[in-house]
């Protein structure tokens, strides 16, 4: 399979890239460190979320590429919740329950602030 390059060059296989842009001025990125003041700070977690991430992909969509299905993705503080009762534990998958809880913390705040986008555009 050909793979294709965006415009900085980074390789992106057969995930479609996301179309959304930061609309930020300079000062506003510089004010979200996302490589030193998340990436630095938590690497082992973040590469146990991508876990999370592609173990859903496939136990709900094993045929298709790397994606987040909201569909299946809709009760996500009862889901963050469940998995919370259990942290510290794994799941039947070989996952943390941890992780799991990380991983619709993240889906709900998305959704969080996107649903402020839609209400609050400038």
């Amino acid at each position: 399979m050909a793979k294709n390059t965006d415009m900085k060059g980074i390789i992106m296989g057969r995930i479609k890239p996301s179309t959304k842009e930061l609309h930020m001025d300079s000062k506003e990125r510089k004010e979200r460190p996302v490589f030193t003041g998340v990436l630095k700070y938590f690497p082992d977690a973040i590469m146990e979320i991508a876990r999370v991430s592609l173990a859903g992909n496939k136990q709900h969509h094993p045929d298709k590429p790397l994606h987040w299905d909201r569909d299946k993705s809709n009760d996500d503080l009862d889901a963050l919740t469940r998995h919370l009762i259990d942290a510290g534990t794994i799941d039947d998958d070989g996952i943390r329950h941890t992780a799991k809880v990380a991983w619709r913390a993240l889906a709900c705040l998305q959704k969080e602030l996107e649903q402020d986008k839609i209400y609050n555009k400038e």
